[in-house]
């Protein structure tokens, strides 16, 4: 397949030739070069790396449903017990939620998926296997892992650890955790659960922070204490960690050196705060950092749209960049540093300035995107988009190609 008249970044009018799943060449456009059935006419339109949403709750949408009031509580417990109350009485089952959710999410260009799947008590395994069974349903438009999640807690409620340990026999790709201090109020058994069933099924672990300021940075220093002592760098995440960067520069420097000496990353959700640790300092020490959109219009939040360009906007804009290579830098971190999270053998973003995922030798995860440049396509968020996955157009026009809809 080759990819005519597309800019890469940005860049001048190229001509893209993909073989099997990787880019194999790209050269200058040659108009006068006669197409061939299988190109796909870039039309002048921006080519980057498909998106990659390495935080988003797929079990708890309600993408595509009416709008409702919004009931929850304050605190996560709150939040997580007003979910309780209503995720089954949803106006359709919760598979096809799912399941049309993350076909929305693909027709927008993310191909590169890590979702989390609540298991507790109450909902056991079947929330899990909702977006087990979405994963399928699109495996070959998209990349999808599954990390399960103790939103509950591990310790609150009896026979949350047997459910947490029969996904992971069932096969889910990494083990989550949450507050170890704030909602269990046992960091230590907490911790030794989440690293303990990681370790013996051999998975990745990814521990939602919500904590504030130096009881954060206690659950951090716990969480870092065990990746080094278990050997387990490059195989864990911490979501939000919304107040990292609240106590003093020594602490975040420290922090931040820790994190890059251990390929500890971190993902975000862009939230409003100025108490996390700085982006730029992060990605120029070292850190992978990637993106993503939590809920998606569920009992939590009435916020997400499934477009990962969105929150790629919200990213750049939380963090004030204006300059254009710092915006740029916001669309590199939605793409290719979602990607190196997901994929550790996958380069961490080398600086502010580094676009990597569109070159020679790349595997062919990629969207056009209709834009002046990079600056004007985070700002304007176009429609006009093709996907491509692992060499394939498996969407077009915000639609998916290649399966039924989802609902």
């Amino acid at each position: 397949m080759l990819i005519s008249n597309a800019r890469p970044w940005g860049g001048a009018p190229s001509d893209i030739l993909i073989e099997g799943a990787k880019i194999t060449s790209i050269a200058a456009h040659d108009p006068q070069r006669i197409p061939e059935p299988t190109d796909v006419d870039g039309r002048g339109r921006i080519l980057i790396p498909s998106f990659s949403d390495v935080h988003v709750h797929l079990d708890s949408t309600r993408i595509g449903l009416p709008f409702r009031e919004h009931t929850g509580r304050p605190g996560v417990w709150g939040m997580m017990s007003n979910d309780r109350e209503n995720w089954r009485d949803a106006e359709i089952p919760l598979p096809e939620r799912v399941a049309g959710t993350l076909e929305r999410m693909i027709a927008r260009g993310t191909t590169r998926v890590r979702s989390f799947a609540q298991v507790d008590v109450d909902s056991k395994l079947e929330k899990y296997e909702a977006v087990v069974a979405a994963k399928e349903k699109f495996s070959n438009e998209a990349e999808v892992q599954i990390i399960i999640f103790p939103q509950a807690g591990i310790l609150r409620e009896p026979c949350t650890e047997k459910y947490l340990e029969d996904a992971l026999k069932a096969g889910a790709d990494a083990m989550g955790g949450i507050d170890p201090c704030a909602l269990d109020r046992d960091p230590v058994r907490h911790l030794d659960t989440v690293f303990g069933l990681a370790e013996k099924y051999q998975v990745d672990i990814d521990v939602h922070l919500h904590e504030p300021g130096a009881l954060a940075v206690f659950s951090t220093e716990l969480i870092a204490e065990r990746t080094r002592a278990l050997g387990m760098q490059g195989r864990v995440n911490l979501s939000h960690a919304y107040e990292l960067g609240s106590i003093n520069e020594a602490t975040s420097r420290r922090l931040i050196e820790t994190f890059a000496d251990l390929d500890i990353s971190l993902t975000s959700v862009a939230p409003s705060t100025s108490s996390h640790l700085p982006l730029v300092d992060l990605v120029q020490a070292g850190v992978r950092f990637g993106l993503g959109e939590d809920g998606q219009r569920d009992y939590w939040s009435p916020y997400g749209n499934c477009d990962l360009l969105d929150r790629t906007w919200q990213l750049a804009f939380v963090n004030g960049f204006r300059k254009d290579e710092l915006i740029e830098h916001a669309l590199a971190v939605a793409t290719m540093g979602g990607a190196s999270i997901m994929d550790r053998a996958v380069p961490r973003l080398a600086s502010v300035a580094d676009r990597p995922g569109v070159s020679a030798g790349d595997r062919a995860d990629l969207v056009l995107v209709d834009g002046e440049s990079i600056s004007s396509t985070v700002m304007d968020r176009g429609t006009d988009r093709t996907v491509i996955h692992d060499g394939r157009v498996v969407a077009d026009g915000l639609k998916v190609l290649s399966v039924e809809t989802a609902y």
